[in-house]
């Protein structure tokens, strides 16, 4: 009796992992494949004129590589490190019906969200950038501690010459010298010399995809 109810137990939890590890990888089908609202690279364009079509669909790759951070994280929280990305973000959002159906297909909740940000004082922005640093170099095979480029999601900004984004440099040691702080290095996210610590950093790598379909408050960008 009491090993034929072992087995029962084991059973379940192997059909439980193979059911979420299925899950995550049709959430992840579904962020790489969604077609984005109508209308929606016509509306980043009038944020940002300067854009071309061509543009705006590398845009698109950069928002879908966020999203796909924050479900390999388990859904956890995430920070925003590209202007142009967020641009395009803010404005998916305002396509109130289809954002929520995108949300509860793609992560099981809503993902709140919150403006773009780079390393500084607040550790819970910090917390999220780092997470999303990990997720976005794993996705381009690079090594987060030790950078030899960027994940397309940290170099958007400069590459498209965004006015007022973010320029990051995979390891801007040589660039020190400068010291005007409009340069940003990925390496700086595995230093715990900016905030005393590293949190997101790789903190939950090989994770699941959060767990439940749950309704509101995905632990997103922001709550």
């Amino acid at each position: 009796m009491i090993p034929g109810l072992i087995l029962a137990v084991l059973f379940a939890i192997v059909a439980i992992i193979i059911w979420q590890r299925y899950r995550r990888l049709a959430r992840d089908r579904y962020i790489r494949d969604f077609p984005l609202p109508k209308g929606l690279y016509e509306r980043l364009k009038k944020r940002r004129p300067e854009l071309e079509m061509k543009d705006c669909v590398l845009v698109a790759r950069g928002l879908r590589q966020f999203f796909l951070a924050h479900l390999h994280s388990g859904r956890k929280f995430v920070s925003m490190p590209s202007q142009v990305v967020d641009d395009l973000w803010h404005e998916f959002i305002l396509y109130t019906k289809a954002y929520e159906a995108f949300c509860k297909q793609a992560f099981g909740g809503f993902l709140h969200h919150t403006p773009a940000v780079v390393l500084g004082p607040e550790k819970r922005d910090n917390e999220g950038l780092r997470r999303v640093w990990w997720y976005a170099c794993k996705e381009e095979n690079i090594n987060p501690a030790q950078p030899l480029r960027l994940p397309l999601l940290f170099a958007l900004d400069a590459k498209l010459g965004i006015a007022n984004g973010f320029v990051y440099a995979p390891d801007c040691k040589s660039l020190r010298s400068d010291a005007s702080g409009k340069v940003h290095c990925g390496s700086d996210f595995g230093d715990s010399s900016v905030d005393g610590g590293t949190d997101g950093f790789g903190d939950s790598d090989g994770g699941g995809d959060g767990g439940g379909d749950g309704g509101g408050g995905c632990g997103g960008g922001g709550d």
